[in-house]
């Protein structure tokens, strides 16, 4: 297999992931283990975070439908406390695999994110994020177009935009659900769980150097 493009998600890829974030802040406020990952993954495709993430729901009307949601399973928690866990921390390892993985393939990136400005506390992320962006010959952001993964047709769009086959690409995500349309397309899949556990599969299967 030749390797036309590697396709990275951004939050618990190139950043760390915000679930270490939510597991501290459901042990200070003494809730069950995991509300929150449980909420976000009932009705995964059309629940307040999926809705709010393609831009469906202004801030106001998510804060009411998470706490809604939570609260079904056990618990509420009001979206507006969530929303801060987000902001993980750059990987510096894995945005210089990026680097070195630019000069040799295409590189995209697809995100599920929120609108713009919907969380004003991180704002001050901009400029870092928009330094790593660069990197990537395109970007699909959930909020901006509307689709969100798993749709098939957000990865889809990313091949078309960047003119490869699926089946010369490779595709990292933290998240198996997101990983399955990518699989079926015919890439190859990498769940990320560390940068370097990352790193180390981008290697098998690029042939590169990157750490």
């Amino acid at each position: 297999m030749a390797i036309e493009a590697v396709i990275f998600d951004f939050g618990g890829v190139l950043t760390s992931s915000p679930f270490e974030a939510f597991t501290r802040f459901e042990t200070e406020r003494g809730l069950p283990a995991d509300i929150i990952r449980r909420t976000n993954a009932a009705n995964h495709l059309e629940n307040a975070w999926a809705r709010f993430e393609r831009a469906e729901v202004d801030i106001e009307t998510f804060d009411r439908l998470f706490a809604e949601e939570s609260r079904a399973l056990g618990a509420e928690v009001r979206g507006l406390d969530v929303l801060p866990l987000l902001q993980g921390d750059l990987r510096p390892e894995m945005v210089e695999a990026l680097k070195r993985i630019k000069a040799q393939f295409r590189t995209g990136c697809i995100t599920n994110n929120l609108p713009a400005n919907a969380i004003g506390s991180m704002t001050g992320r901009s400029l870092y994020i928009a330094e790593v962006m660069v990197l990537f010959d395109h970007v699909i952001e959930s909020a901006k177009i509307g689709l969100r993964k798993p749709d098939p047709r957000i990865y889809r769009l990313m091949v078309e935009t960047l003119k490869v086959n699926p089946k010369n690409c490779v595709y990292l995500d933290d998240l198996g659900v997101n990983l399955k349309p990518a699989r079926e397309m015919g890439m190859t899949t990498i769940k990320v769980t560390s940068g370097a556990q990352a790193i180390a599969e981008l290697e098998k299967a690029t042939a590169l150097k990157l750490g």
